[in-house]
């Protein structure tokens, strides 16, 4: 080598001072260091083969270059062995510690860096002192940092074998159990993080690495600290908003933006501090590159200027790099925590609104407040600083652009103002457009949870398409919105990629109006000032869209907020009944007084008529917050008979109950809740009416067990429809149109007034049949409604999540959604031809304008500008061509998605609702098609125009300098492996932030409809806690999310920095006369500015893209849902006369919930004559509903068949039979809409048809009284109605249809005696020649059919006349009859003596 040969021309020992002999010596310790750690890595059997350094020496480069060069290229290639054997060495080891040959080695490093840090301060006269000096400062502190850790550093392991006490075992088993301590136990690094680690996000190293090894779970993540934890944030921020609101009423959106910028302050003047010295930093670049193209050039101001200059780019670039991942963070944290209270606060007003104002919002309403409002102030945390930061950044640019070109500086600043005013108009219409569009996405919301809700009517009644077009129809108003939106936003984009071009013309234009020479040193200042300045003007459109988005939440949640909580002093509508359920609501402080004194001493415990059932265990619904008592809670499952349930389930009381107790039937769902109230203990009892789900001997176990015994020394105050339990009442209170028309005991109040006379004579009359009976008492077998359907797993699943990689098919299938991705060629075309359109107008500049003052230029003023202009206009318009082409095939892609997924939900048989609560359909039909909507679009359009840009930047600083590939490729190679290392446990992280939100939306909606039994059991706190935990659970991931994106982008900003860095010095070291410096060597520099930005941008689009592809997997997932049969089959249409008989033919029926499943329904063979009325009686879990079920084909049979008029009914479409056949259900229904809408949904029947059917079911007149007659309005639920009412709203649909064959489902259940007769009596005279199947718990609904079939076990017990039943006094029926005549006639003869 030509180097070593020079050093022996030293005398004596002079060749130690000389620092050429030093690299070469530091070159040989490397080399050396390599050939170590290759043995080291034989031994350890990695195979590898040996490099190969080839060596291109060039003849104008001086040895010493060359000796510098070889030690740089070793030192790089050896540093990077170390790495890569140390990582190899810790993977999989619990106690990591550095090798003591590789502990000698960085000692000997140290003194070597040392030596030659003296030697150079020593020669003041070396020509390259510079370049030796800066690398050799870095050096000595990497030798003294390597020696601290290798010699003085904890050595963890030796330490702690030694302490261990020798007799205690495996040390090392031992800890690697304690190392498995779960993310549910362990509270998040960052909270203990050392400076370094902080500086550098290596605290949320450990959970990648984890992904790595496995598919992350939420038992992985770790929890929040108090200051990002709910818990932790919430208490300062309510109290905040409380202090300057004074009360929920006084709640403004500046009230509420105050007390959210109160909880994040801190980070909010952090993340001021970081973006003001980010904004600093980013314009060095710009003011610095005139100086270095001159310096290019040969004007140099004094020595080693070139390596100043570029340590001055470096270090300009580290401080941006540092300074933009931690702003990023740290909003990302504000953002988090902002999400945190308001979703709280939302759920907190939720738990306490008035009846009144529950009525305006709907649950859907408040859900979109906390999935999609909450989100976006959320996100708004990304864009918070941009208004200021925009300024600051234009008065920076204008300085910078002042010192190269003066008074045209002015002419900048203008075009700017006019770029910006241009905002005002746009920024209203998008403000327009969002809030337009957040009440129509309400509208839809509401109608979707509603619908959910209810979709076994909606089956039932053969409904569910006719809802369906509802959604669709409100989804077109809704993108109606939505594309204005839109298209709004692609003019906005077109816009402001035009601004900087107008601005450059402008400013440059002006020059050559001044006569104000332009220089490429100067051009290309100004270019790449243009270029930052960009940025704040490329962000505008956001951020004027997010501003309008954000105002517009903060003011719906804000009005929301300022709704009344159940006040004391406010008149209010109530549902209009008798006012008996009033009343209780009233002593629960639920409805507003008008006048008079109510006072409750002691604790109190509430039973609702409708049962609200908790979705979770169902020894957690029992205790509700309370301690196990194991002999309390025993008492209380043998008065409420529960006990024989538990133990048909295979699960016990652990098992799982769906949401809203869809599998329990009635009966249970009132007796879990009648059990939570007994173990509560409280002091006062409120019960509305709380046997009426329950069959008669379940109901006189549950009066004589809870009523008179275990609240035998209690306060109860019940609302019953059974006057057979009145006379064991010490008071007695007749009520009528919210008036108590009668009080005192059973005898004192039967002979003085009419009311109470009436009720008791309707149910005398209902047992006239039954007089001659004798008591008899009977043991009964209890079984569960759909007991065996479950007994082989828990129904509700924990929700299912795609594991692993997203593959490819999601994103073909989203690009190939909208016209087969016909329009994605000439997306990326037009972004392709921008791009090639930007560089060359870039190009030219720099080629057309001179050098300096002294040099000619190549082409006139006028000819450079109009160029210019027209590369620039062309640019602009492929912009617009682009934005346009994306947001239609974005807007279609989610109009198809959307109209997929929900024509498969709607087609979903009955056993997917009952497995899947609604709040994850909910949050599929929000918070994901919001993301499909609007971001999806967006995002993988800004991954594909990101990279297009990237390479086009490496393609001008390449063909400047084709060696900077040297760097680029090792870069970009590792780049992308830290990308793949870190997008495993990102994505999961995305996925388990999906999952972890369903649980909030479900909770809260439970919460809404049981609000009123929460704060009757005085649990909102323990109800808040709950929501709290789900709250921290739901951000836990989103958290880590955030410090995992900046942890990557740390990394890839570092090595885009290292890159531009290698590209600096090599444009100083590279001798003259090779590249064009004052031209492309600027140019190249212009573009290099914007390398690591544009390169961690790539990552960041291509990781952020993944994770928001996840929200098209998830939809994609409900497009795939099996479907029930087809609703109509060709083939098999029936005349519009069918049935004309009516005659149900059952022949050998066997039917299981599934195919892994027992039989609940095991052979039944009968035949329902046309014209008869048939009842089916049975115990509960008999197979009752069952075989209604399998009759509407909600289940098919796995054997035998029906036939309906000699039909197979499974030949024929779903739609063909559900339709002519009638229902009226247990749980009386309404929707949302009018009194016409609710009575005739498909639009069938005139008004003069619906009339007469309210007549006849006694609703006429209470309709006509009504403003808006049959187009007055129902709530949500129907809830300005009282039951009994919307149970004959049920009976009006039936006697519109008129069908054939009419199904009762325990339909009077819910009603008085009197109004059960009121229906029989209808039924009675409209359906004379129908075919009724009626299930009832009230013997007396039964008496007068023809038929009676009697169930137990899914097999036919008994199937005759009521008559020869009755006569068989052995018959199970005879016995059923008995138990419910003894119970009310004893009740009734000794009512005086009670």
């Amino acid at each position: 080598m030509v180097g070593f040969e020079a050093m022996v021309t030293y005398p004596g020992t002079g060749f130690l001072l000389n620092p050429v002999f030093l690299r070469a010596f530091s070159a040989s310790l490397h080399l050396v260091l390599l050939l170590l750690l290759f043995v080291s890595w034989v031994c350890k059997r990695i195979k590898g083969g040996a490099p190969e350094n080839c060596k291109r020496t060039r003849n104008d480069w001086s040895d010493e270059r060359l000796v510098t060069l070889l030690d740089l290229v070793l030192r790089t290639l050896a540093w990077g062995a170390v790495c890569v054997y140390l990582h190899t060495q810790f993977i999989g080891s619990v106690e990591p510690k550095f090798p003591f040959l590789l502990r000698v080695w960085w000692g000997f490093y140290f003194s070597i860096s040392c030596y030659c840090l003296v030697l150079d301060i020593v020669k003041k006269h070396q020509s390259l002192r510079i370049q030796y000096l800066v690398p050799d400062i870095v050096y000595v502190i990497t030798g003294l940092f390597l020696c601290y850790s290798g010699f003085l550093g904890k050595n963890q392991g030796e330490e702690s074998i030694l302490r261990e006490p020798l007799l205690n075992g495996s040390t090392s088993i031992s800890r690697v159990e304690s190392n498995k301590s779960k993310g549910e136990a362990t509270v998040t690094l960052f909270s203990k993080a050392g400076f370094f680690s902080l500086l550098t996000f290596s605290w949320i190293g450990p959970l990648i690495a984890e992904g790595n090894k496995k598919t992350l779970d939420l038992e992985d993540v770790p929890q929040l600290d108090t200051s990002n934890s709910v818990v932790g944030v919430f208490p300062a921020f309510s109290n905040k908003l409380q202090c300057d609101s004074g009360g929920s009423s006084g709640v403004t959106t500046l009230k509420l933006v105050k007390a959210l910028i109160f909880a994040c302050w801190a980070e909010i003047l952090l993340t001021a501090f970081l973006v003001l010295v980010n904004t600093l930093a980013s314009y060095v670049g710009p003011y610095l590159i005139d100086t270095f193209v001159q310096y290019l050039n040969g004007r140099r101001e004094f020595k080693n200027e070139g390596y100043l200059l570029a340590m001055a780019f470096f270090v300009a670039k580290l401080v941006e790099c540092l300074s933009v991942r931690h702003w990023f963070f740290r909003l990302q944290q504000v953002g988090i925590r902002i999400r945190a209270v308001l979703i709280t606060m939302i759920y907190n007003k939720g738990l306490t609104l008035s009846c009144q104002s529950k009525q305006g919002h709907s649950t859907g309403e408040i859900i979109n407040f906390m999935s999609v409002d909450a989100e976006r102030i959320g996100d708004f945390s990304w864009y918070m600083h941009d208004p200021w930061m925009v300024i600051v950044q234009v008065t920076l640019a204008l300085l910078i652009l002042y010192k190269n070109l003066g008074l045209a500086s002015v002419a900048a600043f203008f075009a700017t103002v006019i770029v910006m005013l241009t905002n005002v108009p746009l920024g209203k219409w998008q403000e327009k457009f969002q809030d337009k569009l957040m009440e129509s996405k309400d509208k839809r919301m509401k109608a979707t949870s509603e619908i959910l809700r209810n979709m076994r009517i909606l089956k039932l009644q053969g409904w569910e398409m006719k809802f369906l077009s509802k959604i669709v129809d409100l989804r077109k108003n809704e993108t109606g919105w939505l594309k204005k939106y839109l298209y709004t936003s692609a003019v906005t984009t077109f816009v402001f990629w035009g601004a900087p071009t107008f601005v450059s013309v402008a400013t440059f234009g002006t020059c050559m109006l001044l006569g104000i020479p332009l220089e490429s040193g100067k051009i290309l200042s100004s270019l790449a000032t243009f270029r930052i300045l960009q940025e704040p003007i490329y962000s505008l459109p956001d951020l004027i869209s997010m501003i309008a988005q954000t105002k517009v939440s903060l003011d719906r949640i804000a009005s929301f907020l300022r709704l009344d909580d159940l006040p004391s002093d406010v008149i209010e509508r109530l549902p209009k009944g008798s006012g008996k359920s009033s009343l209780l609501s009233c002593m629960l402080g639920e409805v507003p007084k008008i006048s008079g004194i109510l006072k409750l001493c002691g604790t109190k415990a509430y039973v609702a008529q409708s049962p609200w059932i908790q979705s979770g265990k169902i020894e957690e619904n029992i205790l509700f917050g309370k301690e196990m008592d194991r002999e309390r809670y025993e008492r209380v499952l043998d008065a409420c008979s529960l006990k024989k349930d538990l133990e048909v389930l295979s699960f016990g009381d652990q098992t799982v109950i769906g949401e809203r107790g869809i599998n329990m039937s009635g009966g249970q769902k009132q007796r879990i809740q009648i059990a939570r109230a007994l173990y509560q203990n409280a002091d006062i009892y409120l019960f509305d009416d709380p046997f009426s789900a329950v069959d008669a001997h379940t109901g006189t176990h549950l009066f004589k067990e809870c009523l008179l015994g275990l609240l035998g020394s209690k306060t109860v105050i019940y609302v019953t429809h059974q006057v057979e339990f009145l006379p064991a009442a010490d008071l007695i209170l007749v009520m009528k149109d919210g008036r108590v028309t009668q009080a005192g005991k059973y005898n004192e109040i039967l002979n003085s007034g009419t009311d109470f006379m009436e009720l008791v004579g309707a149910h005398k009359k209902a047992l006239l049949a039954l007089n001659s009976l004798k008591k008899k008492k009977t043991e009964v077998a209890k079984m569960v409604k759909q007991g065996d359907r479950w007994t082989k797993g828990q129904l509700v699943q924990e929700e299912e999540r795609e594991k692993g990689k997203v593959g490819l098919w999601v994103y073909w299938k989203y690009i190939r959604t909208a016209y087969g991705g016909a329009l994605v060629p000439f997306i990326l075309l037009s972004q392709i031809l921008f791009q090639l359109l930007q560089i060359g107008s870039n190009y030219w500049m720099a080629w057309a304008s001179p050098v300096s003052d002294d040099v000619k230029p190549a082409v006139r003023g006028s000819t450079l500008i109009i160029v210019y202009v027209a590369l620039a206009v062309g640019s602009s318009f492929c912009v617009l061509s682009r934005a346009m082409l994306l947001v239609t095939a974005g807007y279609k892609t989610a109009t198809i998605l959307f109209n997929k997924m929900h024509l498969c939900v709607f087609r979903a048989p009955m056993s997917f609702f009952d497995a899947t609560p609604s709040g994850r359909i909910l949050n599929r039909a929000s918070a994901d098609q919001s993301t499909i909507d609007t971001t999806m679009p967006m995002q993988v359009g800004a991954f594909a125009f990101q990279l297009i840009q990237l390479l086009g930047i490496i393609a001008v600083m390449s063909q400047v300098a084709w060696q900077v590939f040297i760097v680029f490729i090792p870069v970009i190679a590792t780049c992308i492996w830290y990308q793949q290392y870190y997008i495993p446990s990102a994505r999961e992280l995305s996925r388990l932030a999906g999952v972890c939100k369903a649980p909030v939306i479900q909770h809260f909606s439970e919460t809404i409809a049981g609000s009123m039994t929460i704060r009757s059991f005085d649990q909102e706190s323990r109800f808040r806690d709950t929501n709290m935990k789900l709250v921290d659970g739901y951000l836990r991931p989103k958290f880590n999310i955030a410090g995992a994106m900046e942890w990557l982008c740390f990394r890839l900003d570092m090595l885009s920095s290292v890159t531009f860095a290698f590209s600096l010095v090599f444009l100083i070291s590279v001798p003259e006369g090779v590249i064009d410096p004052g031209k492309y060597c600027g140019l190249a520099m212009t573009y290099g500015l914007n390398l690591n930005m544009i390169q961690a941008r790539v990552i960041w689009n291509l990781c952020n893209m993944e994770n928001k592809i996840i929200s098209v997997e998830r939809i994609l997932q409900y497009t795939s849902i099996p479907s029930e049969p087809p609703l109509v089959t060709e083939e098999n249409r029936l005349a519009c006369s069918w049935p004309s008989h009516g005659e149900v033919d059952i022949q050998d029926l066997q039917v299981r919930y599934a195919p892994h499943m027992p039989l609940v329904l095991r052979g039944l063979t009968c035949t329902f004559l046309g014209g008869m009325k048939t009842g089916i009686v049975g115990r509960t879990g008999s197979g009752k509903s069952t075989l209604i079920q399998t009759l509407f084909r909600i289940v098919e049979p796995a054997a035998g068949q029906i036939m309906i008029d000699g039909t197979n009914i499974s030949s024929i479409g779903l739609h063909d039979l559900r339709t002519r056949l009638s229902i009226i259900p247990q749980d009386p229904t309404m929707f949302e809409g009018t009194v016409r809408s609710n009575l005739d949904p498909l639009e069938e029947h005139s008004d003069e048809q619906i009339w007469e059917a309210l007549d006849k079911c006694q609703l006429g007149d209470e309709v006509r009284k009504k403003e808006g007659k049959l187009d007055s309005a129902v709530i949500e639920n129907g809830e300005n109605w009282s039951m009994g009412q919307r149970q004959l709203v049920c009976l009006g649909r039936v006697l519109l249809k008129k069908s054939k064959v009419l199904v009762l489902d325990e339909a009077t259940a819910s009603v008085d005696t009197a109004t059960d007769n009121l229906i029989q009596q209808t039924l009675r005279q409209h359906f004379v020649d129908s075919t009724v199947i009626t299930i009832a718990h009230r013997i007396t609904s039964v008496l007068d059919s023809d038929k009676v079939l009697l169930l137990d076990h899914g097999l036919i017990e008994e199937y005759d006349t009521p008559t020869r039943l009755l006569e068989n006094k052995s018959s199970s029926f005879a016995k059923l009859v008995a138990e419910y005549t003894v119970r009310s006639h004893s009740n009734l003869e000794n009512a005086g003596d009670i």
